[in-house]
């Protein structure tokens, strides 16, 4: 038999019994590498080398359980360009961590982008249901849907006014007056829904709302139960987080998910009852592609004790990921989660368990490298990280069309452990996020973490936040996680395109006891105009370049320069360091390392909108 690899002739070195006239061999000197190798044109009965390829990377990890344990040397999986088709979501664990101080990595070999992992496949079978649509029968139900990689819209009402946007807005109304803090009934007013809608409001169609009245804060998306056209107002399958009317306004809605909304191209509807899909295609009907997982990889350890850990993921593409039948962030009051914590109200800041996942989620780790990816039309988040996980690195990656926040860390419940921290997020592109929840979306969100640095990031057209730090107000200083974290050379455009009272760079609850001692630090920072889409008509308190919200205190600014802005460059107490900002007397252009802001010269991919 011809050895058709190094890993495979270590294995034979290695697989002496140690006893005499056994053949033995030394361990690859430090640094070596054993290589393998993925393929489209792979296959089962592929030993992993370049001849004879593995087809997947759930085939490679799936050999590399056995044959890791043999090996003294990194191990790099080669993933061939092509399209990698995942049908479920790609689990790592502690069993597929590297061992030995070795690390195992997943690489695009032929560069950048070139190896994709598709978490969608074409739907097929269309037949004509009108001149311009086309229906077909599906086997499972999808949330979000895309056409030659672009998301398209579930046909609402009223249409918007620009793929780009969410508005425009319908406004609720107060029904009756005992009736201004209720979450499951929204109140329309006539003329916005014509009675001869009433049959369209099955069990198929849905809302979409910046609950709260005039805040625009958060966004939910729910399911209707029905619609009384006597009243005027619809029944939400699910409470929204805030009441729907307050004294300054209603709430900001649209309706989504009815037939008779799909009136353009790019809007589908989705017939749940049925199992039938709807879809007015821009260019050809054969592009249609559904999703067909929530997360693409996953990597967890069975506990904080037993993480997975030493694993690299370098120049994968991840493109297309699914959403949800419904969404609310977070639960309504505290303590609803149903568990017992020091800190019930954080149950109103992390996601409830249901939404814990992005197109990359991990949970349980340590020393993982996720470098050089490609990351785009996620359903939900771009990288989640949940709850124990340390020494993460997201960098030189490019993120867009995300459905929420771009990279979110959620560390654990405040004064329970430290868990979460001594994350490299550096010199990453974050583009168009929050894209299906405009409500808190966020190129870059930390909350209950510390110690991490930030730097050599881009955020460009999100409804709310560029980048977020958050804990809760009630929190104690000794219970507060978000510490010694470092945020430099970070470039904010198109912040707040949806929302107000925010700010593009954005912090709540960090700090609330004197003598707040100054452990946060943001440096060489320019955020751009922050300005609403006039269209969406947002009832909410102006837009700000920085807003220290609710005790955001113990941080140094220094060399900050913010655009127009509708309200507050700058909005904080006094209990923060402020040098050479533009919002002060005194700014000093010549200190801002323009040069240096924003990605490097090493980023591996051509900007979004840039000129090829």
């Amino acid at each position: 038999m011809i050895l058709r690899s190094l890993g495979a002739l270590v294995l034979v070195l290695a697989s002496g019994t140690g006893e005499a006239g056994a053949m033995t061999s030394p361990a690859p000197a430090a640094g070596a590498s054993c290589d393998y190798y993925v393929a489209p044109s792979g296959s089962d009965r592929g030993d992993g080398s370049a001849r004879r390829p593995w087809k997947s990377l759930e085939q490679a990890r799936d050999q590399l359980r056995a044959k890791k344990r043999q090996l003294r040397c990194d191990i790099v999986v080669n993933v061939k360009a092509g399209d990698y088709v995942v049908d479920k979501t790609i689990e790592f664990t502690e069993a597929d961590s590297g061992e030995n101080g070795h690390k195992i990595t997943y690489r695009s070999a032929d560069g950048p982008g070139k190896a994709r992992l598709l978490g969608a496949r074409p739907l097929t079978g269309w037949q004509k249901h009108n001149d311009t649509i086309y229906k077909t029968k599906i086997d499972r139900n999808f949330y979000t849907l895309f056409e030659d990689g672009k998301r398209a819209t579930t046909a609402r009402h009223p249409n918007r006014t620009s793929d780009d946007l969410w508005s425009p807005y319908l406004f609720s109304v107060l029904g009756e007056p005992e009736k201004e803090a209720v979450r499951q009934w929204l109140y329309f007013k006539p003329e916005d829904v014509p009675k001869e809608w009433d049959a369209d409001f099955d069990k198929n169609s849905q809302i979409v709302v910046w609950s709260g009245g005039s805040w625009s804060w958060f966004t939910d998306t729910v399911p209707l139960g029905g619609a009384d056209f006597r009243k005027n107002f619809f029944t939400l399958n699910h409470w929204a987080r805030y009441s729907f009317v307050n004294s300054r306004s209603g709430s900001r809605y649209f309706l989504q998910n009815t037939l008779r909304f799909l009136d353009q191209p790019g809007e589908y509807y989705f017939d749940f009852a049925a199992g039938e899909v709807y879809y007015w295609p821009r260019t050809s009907i054969d592009k249609v592609m559904a999703p067909t997982v929530k997360t693409i990889i996953s990597l967890k350890g069975s506990s904080p004790e037993r993480r997975v850990q030493n694993l690299a993921f370098d120049g994968l593409a991840l493109q297309y990921s699914d959403f949800v039948d419904w969404y609310r962030a977070g639960w309504i009051s505290e303590g609803d989660s149903g568990y017992e914590h020091k800190y019930p109200v954080y149950d109103r800041q992390i996601e409830m368990p249901r939404n814990r996942f992005g197109m990359i989620t991990l949970t349980n780790s340590r020393d993982i490298d996720l470098t050089r990816l490609r990351l785009s039309d996620s359903g939900f988040m771009g990288v989640y990280m949940l709850f124990a996980n340390e020494r993460v690195k997201v960098s030189d990656s490019l993120l867009e069309n995300i459905g929420a926040d771009g990279i979110k860390v959620e560390g654990g419940y405040p004064g329970e452990g430290d868990i979460s921290g001594h994350h490299t997020i550096s010199n990453n592109y974050i583009s168009h996020v929050g894209e299906l929840v405009p409500g808190d979306a966020s190129g870059i969100e930390l909350l209950s973490t510390g110690n991490n640095v930030v730097s050599n990031i881009v955020v460009k057209h999100s409804a709310r936040y560029g980048i977020s730090l958050e804990v809760r107000p009630e929190v104690k200083d000794e219970d507060n996680y978000a510490r010694n974290n470092r945020f430099s050379y970070i470039r904010l455009e198109e912040t707040g395109l949806d929302s107000g009272d925010m700010g593009a760079f954005y912090t709540y609850g960090v700090s609330n006891v004197d003598p707040h001692p100054v452990d946060n630090h943001v440096s060489q920072m320019v955020i751009g105009d922050v300005i609403n889409d006039p269209a969406g008509a947002m009832p909410d308190s102006g837009t700000r370049g920085v807003h220290m919200d609710a005790g955001g205190c113990g941080f140094s600014f220094e060399n900050i320069e913010v655009g127009k802005v509708s309200d507050d460059k700058y909005q904080s107490y006094q209990c923060n360091e402020v040098k050479n900002a533009n919002w002060a007397d005194g700014f000093d252009a010549s200190k801002m390392e323009y040069d240096k802001i924003g990605v490097t010269s090493a980023f591996p991919y051509p900007l979004p909108g840039a000129a090829q």
